[in-house]
């Protein structure tokens, strides 16, 4: 059988205009039957022909985008639900008993009121289970940690929780429409009392646009709700249920453009072994591995091998190899899988029947303001069924005490009798809330004479006094909604939130430089001669191991420098001098470099470093005169000053052809700078005499303790001043000590409690409890092994660090614990005096047989550290380097004078 349905297409008038033309103008539709045949515009030549559907596109495709931005994909602003929840919830109340229901018996029983099959009413159930607010679940409701899917409908039950009922429904207030057949009520929104679509999150792609709502924290919620309702400021953040660790700087308020960065939370559980305890919102832990392994397959990181122990709380073990820094592959699986993920909010909800961009603070005051409205609303029905019962309970109570019913014999009619009821009542209406009308009458006269018979006045009285308190009592309420409102937020957060506190840290990230953590699993080669470099270039010289994605900078014989990514074949130039790996915030870097101005020029020195450049461009070290040369080039990671030896040619009076130059003489400046002449003569050799040391000033480091990451940037803490050879000290709460080289990239465990640079002479003082020996111990030691990890408390586990210091002569205050109402005083303790400096092993010296309450660091005693000789240093500032210029003059013999000015 045909379909009845008939197509319609457009009646182009008989100048052809164009599909935009009749768009534009309005077009006659022609009505034409569905046939299965085509449509064309000339019927006497049907190939030449194109069929236009501008009717069907225009109206069609856009009654069908309303159709899914208003009921499928966007939630609703006044009760934060899309159609599908709404109903799914309306449903579970119809068939409510108390008892679970199977989740297939509530998708049945939704195919009422949704008309898109089972389906995707199923997976919406699952979708609210899992967030654990409203729907109170039994069975195998699948994981959001490891992706895991529920069982099927068959199998699992579900009921609406205690919260849900206490602020989903009230149905006096419900606003109800017909369902889509016409068949059943379905309520157009629901009373929702709280922020529930901040709560749960939403997302949804519909056609043009799509939401994407993060989910909050319960509790953080209820009182940001508060303090609206206070006129108070707020600050609402996101807090997603797998916790992890997330940047929010850029969160926008949840509104487009906005983002958010969310980590993994992975520690190190050894040398060798990482362990991830928190996986990033919008992952599990499958996807999580899968980009582990595809990172590892790339050789972007080094991975062993993997164990997914994951249950109830995640647990993937990394297993490293020797050899691999787990400091660096934590910042690795940050940049390289999905240990890291960004997530852009937007929010986009349904108002008045139209998709509308908003915030979540402005979400938040418009459900505030509503649950005050709908508590409003309910509080008002509740006065009006009060005044009910008081006014019926009052006439009830004068037509007995009156005996008005006695005489209802000598009244035929209803007429009569409401016309002799109404005149019995006159003497009593001011005392009325309302006007009498013929429905009281008619109650009245239903009373049953047994009822008439046993009627105690007392108890009449007492249940009126009880209702007019309870009026009073509600116009209270009305009259202070506000606080009313507050009360009720409150109540729902002692109720409810306990065990629902912030899952996600909030922490500020740093940015991870993917070049400095990529493992470089690839070898650049070189060839000088012929100019090229690459890593398919395995028969010539080896330069470094490196990565598909650093960059390599070069040098060339004519004073030429490019920066170029890594290739696996490129030409740069003939004879290149130096290449290397390059990094572009690298300015401990400095390159000493003797040239030639053009072909029979004058010898110059300069020193500089390289920062700032444009990749694929050559530079000119020179001053761009055809015929320059590189003499002399070295690069040294940390500014070292070689002493080199400079041999003129014989040429015609020139008494001394060979001196020396020292380059920390030589001022630091910018690449492009010209430098000092060194002589006007042609060299004829140049000799290394003597390397030299670092020249640059110490690095100073900061701990930034916003990010848990040290910086070279000036933020945070101030740690000192580090030499190459410096090292920091790390102790943590567990009794665990080790030293370190300060790395940008170094990690942090939470426990930590001491950091600050390391003196190797300097003692470290430590009370701890002893758990096998149950007494408090005092030691001083210091550090023996500076490139191993050691604990100096002992490892029964229940030994404790009390205190530790790294003063030079620390004092402590031991306060005693009240034992049979006895309290001793407080004794001071001078640790310098009290135990000699010992092995870090050592048990050390009991401290008191006495139980303790707490042990106080006191200031420490005064002490003059002695003061350390450390060589002058040079300062290097990057291109803008100002520093004092080296003149130079050259005599008759060629031999260079270097004078500051």
């Amino acid at each position: 059988m045909k379909d009845e349905e008939d197509d319609i297409i457009p009646n182009e008038d008989e100048n052809n205009e164009s599909f935009d033309d009749a768009a534009n103008e309005g077009f006659e539709d022609v009505i034409r039957p569905s046939n299965g045949s085509h449509f064309y515009e000339n019927d006497e030549n049907p190939e030449d022909t194109i069929t236009k559907v501008t009717g069907m596109y225009k109206d069609w495709f856009l009654d069908y985008a309303s159709y899914v931005i208003l009921e499928r994909a966007v939630p609703a602003i006044e009760d934060g639900f899309k159609p599908v929840q709404r109903r799914i919830m309306h449903s579970m109340k119809e068939l409510d008993d108390g008892r679970y229901n199977k989740v297939a018996n509530i998708v049945g029983h939704t195919m009422q009121y949704h008309p898109h099959g089972d389906a995707s009413i199923g997976d919406a159930i699952v979708q609210i289970g899992q967030k654990d607010l409203i729907i109170d679940m039994q069975g195998n409701w699948g994981n959001i940690l490891t992706g895991d899917s529920a069982a099927a409908p068959r199998y699992i039950e579900a009921r609406i929780s205690k919260f849900g009922h206490d602020v989903l429904y009230s149905p006096k207030i419900t606003e109800w429409g017909l369902s889509y057949d016409g068949r059943k009520a379905e309520p157009i929104n629901l009373p929702v009392k709280f922020p529930l679509l901040l709560a749960q999150g939403a997302e949804g792609i519909a056609v043009g646009l799509s939401t994407k709502v993060l989910p909050h924290n319960f509790n953080e919620l209820i009182d940001c709700s508060i303090k609206v309702l206070k006129n108070k400021p707020f600050t609402l953040y996101p807090d997603f249920p797998t916790a992890g660790i997330a940047d929010v700087s850029g969160y926008n308020d949840g509104m487009r453009g906005g983002r958010v960065r969310v980590r993994a939370k992975i520690n190190q559980l050894d040398k060798q072994t990482l362990v991830i305890t928190q996986i990033p919102f919008s992952t599990n832990t499958s996807t999580l591995i899968d980009s582990i392994l595809k990172a590892n397959e790339k050789g972007k990181i080094k991975v062993k091998k993997i164990e997914d122990n994951t249950a109830a709380e995640v647990e993937i073990l990394i297993h490293l190899p020797p050899g691999v820094s787990p400091d660096k592959t934590i910042d690795a699986l940050y940049a390289f899988t999905a240990c890291e993920t960004s997530v852009a909010p937007l929010g986009c909800v349904i108002e008045n029947h139209k998709p509308r961009f908003i915030g979540v603070s402005d979400m938040l005051k418009i459900s505030t303001h509503r649950t005050v409205d709908l508590l409003k609303r309910e509080l008002e029905i509740q006065l009006d069924e009060l005044e009910n019962k008081w006014h019926f309970s009052t006439l009830e109570k004068i037509f007995i005490r009156e005996e008005m019913y006695i005489d209802f014999k000598l009244y035929s009619d209803r007429e009569s009798l409401y016309t002799y009821m109404y005149d019995r009542f006159k003497p009593f209406v001011k005392s009325f809330v309302r006007e009498i009308n013929d429905d009281d009458l008619q109650k009245l006269t239903q009373i049953p004479m047994i009822r008439i018979t046993r009627f105690d006045s007392d108890k009449a009285d007492e249940a009126i006094a009880k209702l007019e308190a309870d009026m009073e009592q509600v116009k209270h309420h009305l009259d202070h909604i506000i606080d009313f409102a507050i009360d009720f937020f409150q109540k729902l957060k002692d109720k409810y939130g306990k065990g629902r506190e912030r899952q996600t840290e909030l922490r500020s990230f740093d940015n991870i430089e993917a070049t400095k953590v990529v493992l470089r699993n690839t070898k650049l080669y070189v060839n000088r001669e012929e100019g090229f470099f690459g890593t398919g270039l395995k028969k010539d010289e080896y330069v470094a191991d490196c990565s598909d994605i650093d960059d390599v900078i070069v040098f060339l014989r004519d004073g030429k420098m490019m920066v170029s990514k890594v290739d696996d074949k490129k030409f740069v130039g003939k004879d290149i001098i130096h290449i290397a790996v390059f990094d572009k915030n690298d300015k401990r870097t400095i390159y000493n470099m003797i040239y030639r101005d053009g072909k029979n020029g004058s010898a110059f020195i300069k020193r500089f470093n390289v920062s700032g450049i444009t990749r694929d461009k050559f530079y000119d070290l020179t001053q761009e005169k055809a015929g320059s040369q590189v003499l002399y080039f070295s690069a040294n990671p940390n500014g070292e000053a070689e002493t080199v030896t400079i041999l003129l040619r014989q040429i015609g009076s020139i008494k001394k052809l060979k001196w020396d130059v020292d380059f920390s003489d030589i001022a630091i400046k910018g690449r492009a700078s010209r430098g000092n002449t060194v002589t006007k003569y042609p060299i004829k050799k140049i000799e290394l005499k003597e390397k030299g040391i670092s020249t640059l000033r110490p690095r100073k480091v900061w701990f930034d303790d916003t990010v848990q990451r040290l910086n070279v940037d000036g933020r945070g803490e101030l740690l000192g001043e580090f030499r190459p050879n410096d090292r920091l000290l790390i102790i943590n709460q567990s009794g665990k000590l080790k030293t370190i080289i300060p790395e940008l990239t170094t990690h942090f465990d939470e426990d930590m409690i001491v950091l600050e640079k390391w003196h190797p002479k300097k003692p470290i003082s430590a009370i701890y409890y002893d758990g096998e020996k149950e007494r408090y111990f005092v030691k001083r030691f210091l550090v023996e092994n500076e490139n191993k990890e050691e604990i100096f408390i002992t490892e029964h586990e229940k030994s404790q660090l009390e205190v530790v210091s790294t003063d030079w002569r620390p004092m402590a205050e031991i306060v005693f614990a009240k034992v049979k109402g006895v309290q001793k005083d407080p004794i001071t303790v001078d640790l310098e005096q009290f135990i000699a400096i010992k092995g870090i092993k050592a048990i050390g010296n009991q401290l008191t047989t006495d139980k303790l309450k707490q042990v106080n660091l006191l200031e420490p005693l005064p002490y003059e550290e002695p003061e350390e000789v450390q060589p002058e240093d040079v300062e290097v500032t990057g291109e803008d380097n100002v520093s004092d210029d080296i003149q130079t003059e050259t005599d008759d013999d060629g031999q260079i004078t270097l004078s500051l000015e």
